[in-house]
């Protein structure tokens, strides 16, 4: 049963209630505590399409057609009038006869007067309907736009394969050891990318897991350059981190320039020997190494030559902003790639420079 205010004070709290409710921009309702709508918002009333002078000092549960008599949020709102609950976002689905449902999220407070006899209640409520189907919507085009972009990867792998099978036949027929040299590596790094598109068309994101990555572009590069996987071995170990596909279409050029000069220079003469591609991962920082097992470094500087291949390297470690760095591996080659993310905060690292054995590649 509802009591009327027994202070002035007390009628003075809830006119002022009644007052905000009614000039409220979104639609509010103020209730007793039988749960009969004191005040409503202009708001509430032309969103549910409900009369003024049919609502006020009627039940929720009869506002409408009935649609608000919902047991589940009686029982929130007389939970909230006992004290014993608040809601904070209950949600519901408004449906009415002849019209789509609404998808709404209802919040109560009990408010406290000087006269504990006569509880109200605040309820605030807001229609999410609009907002979930833009979110529904917003879902469905990224679902379709990653589709897009698995079909558009699957088709750049193809068309890096069938540049790259058009490079080793010109190799293949050329008259020039030079000419076929160039047309093998130019292959092979479009290999590495053809590679990578692939993983990325698989995976469906835009992250690399790199020992999958170098596990299959070694086993390309393996595959057309080792005659004999008895005679020389190429294996991958760690690298189990992921990295963005920008990052790793670096690496996995780097790579391929490393493995390829290594297999060129490090095992004349059918010279037994294994190459070991590795990444180690120390947070945000990461050190990818490729060493060999082959003749070392050349003593003589008549032999140490540059050429595209360190090029690429160089340019490639420097965008990465990593160092590199050529030692000793006893026997053969170990060449680092190093980026350590503290080392950049006071200054940008120097250009890598390449010596040695390693530096052979053209």
């Amino acid at each position: 049963m509802t009591t009327q205010p027994t202070s002035p004070s007390e009628a003075a709290a809830l006119s002022l209630s009644m007052a905000v409710v009614e000039a409220s921009p979104g639609p509010l309702l103020l209730l007793d505590g039988d749960l009969q709508v004191v005040a409503v918002s202009g708001s509430f009333l032309d969103a549910f399409g409900i009369d003024a002078d049919t609502a006020r000092g009627r039940p929720l549960a009869s506002l409408g057609g009935g649609e608000w008599a919902s047991p589940k949020l009686r029982s929130l709102l007389q939970a909230t009038r006992s004290g014993a609950a608040t809601i904070a976002a209950y949600e519901m689905d408004l449906e009415r006869s002849g019209q789509p449902a609404r998808q709404l999220v209802i919040h109560a407070q009990r408010l406290d007067y000087l006269d504990l006899e006569n509880v109200r209640l605040l309820v605030a409520i807001a229609d999410v309907t609009d907002a979930r189907a833009d979110e529904a919507a917003r879902a469905l085009a990224m679902r379709e736009n990653l589709v897009l972009l698995q079909e558009v990867r699957h088709r750049v792998a193809n068309s890096l394969q069938i540049i790259a099978s058009v490079l080793l036949q010109n190799a293949r027929k050329s008259g020039s050891t030079e000419t076929r040299g160039h047309l093998k590596d130019a292959h092979h790094r479009v290999m590495s990318i053809a590679a990578l598109e692939r993983l990325l068309a698989g995976s469906g994101e835009d992250r690399v897991e790199l020992h999958a990555y170098f596990t299959e572009l070694c086993g390309s590069i393996a595959a057309s350059m080792i005659a004999d996987p008895d005679l020389l071995s190429l294996v991958v170990e760690g690298g189990r981190g992921v990295v963005d596909s920008r990052v790793s279409v670096s690496l996995g050029l780097i790579v391929t320039e490393l493995v390829i000069n290594a297999l060129k220079h490090a095992f004349p003469d059918n010279r037994r020997g294994k190459i070991v591609v590795a990444c180690d991962f120390r947070g945000a920082n990461w050190t990818l190494t490729v060493t060999d097992d082959g003749v070392g470094m050349p003593t003589d500087p008549a032999l140490v030559r540059t050429g595209l291949g360190t090029s690429i390297v160089q340019a490639l470690a420097q965008q990465l902003q990593a160092t590199v760095e050529i030692t000793s591996a006893n026997p053969g080659v170990c060449v680092s790639i190093d980026h350590t993310h503290i080392a950049l905060v006071d200054s940008a690292p120097a250009p890598p420079s390449l010596t040695g054995r390693a530096a052979q590649s053209k």
